[in-house]
This record gives structure tokens, sequence and C-alpha cells, in this order.
């Protein structure tokens, strides 16, 4: 019996966050995972910190000057197991489409780079955090654990999933295609940052890192990437020397086949919507009978990869023999 393989329309979100407004940012989302259901697509895929979007001020100015925009941005984070996360669930539900949400996540007093990855029946297939945040979203976000390095089984294939620069960590990659990932969310805020100042931080740079994952690993890769909103330029650039830094447009939603091709008409930078692929992961085996990089393309008697998924748990609960502890 030959094996059957998945084929399914996806969609990458290209567009503006409501930013720092959770309400909006939900009915946004529901509104785009309706539109990308009635074009008959079975996943879609927001960028990084979708909700509330991406906080841009901490690469505008001193800490200090950024603490502004803090509590609001904590409040209209997304917490799990609220009724906003439940109209995301919902959604997904109702339209039956698997969503891989970008958001960040508020837990207690802390804060994560996330993606929530929402099966078409409205239950959670996987909530994980960005490993490392970079550079100064330190100030704002905690780390992940080795458990958010996982890949998931799903109707349409092996889903994981990585956020920005997490695209530049071999390790991390390596731990992602080591286990037989077919589809990867790669999640991306805007490149409209320090234009002509930081190309590392530009389209050339990042799209490029999408693509050559696809190829590395030889999987499908679906990778949003939002846009910078002229309201979002008038609230936070308050000098012209902020508006040099930070510039509207950025977006590049792009979707890549296992070889690396190109499978859609981009939109232009500054236009908002969705792109949209037909993905056949029985193009994977073809890939890799070129190069698969944890199989007959590994040299494991060479080299070898730690990989610790050990959960992160701040408080464990221990007792002496004999003695119960009772955790609430």
């Amino acid at each position: 019996m030959s094996l059957t393989h998945p084929r399914f329309r996806a969609a990458a979100v290209q567009a503006a966050p409501a930013f720092l407004d959770l309400d909006a940012g939900i009915e946004r989302s529901v509104a785009l995972i309706a539109e990308a259901a009635a074009n008959d697509a079975r996943l879609i895929a927001f960028p990084e910190t979708w909700l509330p979007g991406y906080p841009w001020f901490i690469w505008l100015d001193a800490p200090a000057w950024g603490l502004q925009f803090f509590p609001r941005y904590h409040d209209n984070s997304l917490e799990y197991g609220t009724p906003e996360a439940e109209k995301l669930a919902a959604a997904a539900r109702e339209h039956g489409i698997t969503v891989a949400m970008g958001l960040s996540e508020r837990s207690g007093g802390s804060l994560y780079i996330a993606q929530w990855i929402i099966g078409p029946d409205g239950e959670t297939i996987a909530q994980r955090r960005k490993l490392k945040p970079t550079h100064v979203e330190r100030t704002v976000f905690g780390e992940g654990d080795g458990s958010d390095l996982s890949v998931y089984p799903t109707p349409l294939g092996r889903i994981g999933g990585l956020c920005c620069w997490e695209h530049l960590q071999p390790l991390s990659k390596y731990a992602m295609y080591a286990q037989d990932e077919q589809v990867h969310v790669a999640a991306w805020p805007s490149f409209s940052l320090y234009r002509g100042g930081a190309y590392a931080l530009g389209p050339e740079v990042n799209t490029a890192a999408s693509r050559v994952y696809a190829v590395e690993g030889g999987c499908f890769v679906v990778a949003p990437c939002a846009t910078v909103s002229p309201e979002m330029v008038e609230l936070l650039c308050t000098d012209d020397a902020k508006k040099a830094m930070l510039q509207p447009g950025g977006g590049f939603a792009r979707i890549f086949g296992p070889d690396g091709q190109l499978l859609h008409e981009p939109l232009p930078e500054d236009a908002e919507g969705l792109v949209y692929a037909d993905l056949d992961l029985g193009m994977i085996s073809l890939a890799k009978a070129a190069a698969d990089p944890a199989g007959h393309y590994a040299r494991p008697d060479v080299t070898r990869l730690l990989l610790n998924k050990t959960r992160g748990d701040r408080v464990v609960p221990f007792s002496a023999p004999g003695v119960e502890v009772e955790v609430s």
C-alpha cells in the first residue's frame, strides 16, 4: 500500500496588528480566520506577537522611555484560558481550520513571545515560547525551555514553529529537523526597522532565513509577516530620529516549498492581506532524497545534538519520605 500524503491550502497573514488593543486584535484575527477558510485554506499562520503587536518601542529609545507603553502592552497581551482566548479557539472550531497564532503571552507578571497552534476542533495542539528573546526583547519577555523545540503530529502533517531570529540558531533548527518536521510556521514581526543601518534586520536576510530553513529541513515553510501601520508610526515615533528608525510597511509574508521555491505571488510590502499556497507533502520525500539533514545525509559519528526537553517549571513539589505535600 502506498502512502497517502496530506494536500491542503495554507495561508500566511501580512497585515498590521491592532496595536496595543487586544479586543480589536481578536476581532481582526477572527475575520482573517474566516477569510482564509472561505478561500479553502486549512491552515492560517499569524506573525510574531500579532496580539497585541510587536513592541517596537524597545528599539526606538532608552528603556526608561519605552516604559510608558509597557503597562498597556502587558494588559493587552493574551492569557490562555480567558474569554479572549476562547474566541480564537471558537473561530478555529467554527471554520474547521488550524490556526497558528503569534502572541505576547501573559502569564502572571511575565510576558513571553509565543505561538499557539489551535486545531480545527478548537483544541490546543501546542503552546510554545520563543527560547531566547533577541537583544532588547529581553527587557520585555521571558525565555522558553527545551520543550518549546517540539514538532506535533496533526492531520495536516507534522507541524512546528519558531519565531524571528530563532531561525538563525543552527542547533535549534536542527532539533526541529530531527523531529521530522513537515510544515514549519516561521513567524516574523516586520522588516522596516533601521533601514539602511542594520542590513541583518531587513527583508533580504530574513526572508532568506525562511527559504534556507525550507531547503535545510526539507519541509514547507509558512512565514507570516506583519506590517507597520502609519498609525503605529504616529504613536511611537515622536520625533524625526524615531521616524527614520521605524517606517511604515515591512510586510514580506512568504510560503516556501521544501526545495526552496516561492509558491505564490508576494504582496507589496505595504499591502495587507493573505498569501496562499497549495501544499503537497508528497514533495518532501523528493527533497529529502537528495539531502535529509537528520537522516541519510547526517554523520552522527562525527556530530550529534543534545536536546534537553525538560520543562522549566518554576516550582517542583518535593517532600521528605512519608510527608505529603499538596500544591494548589
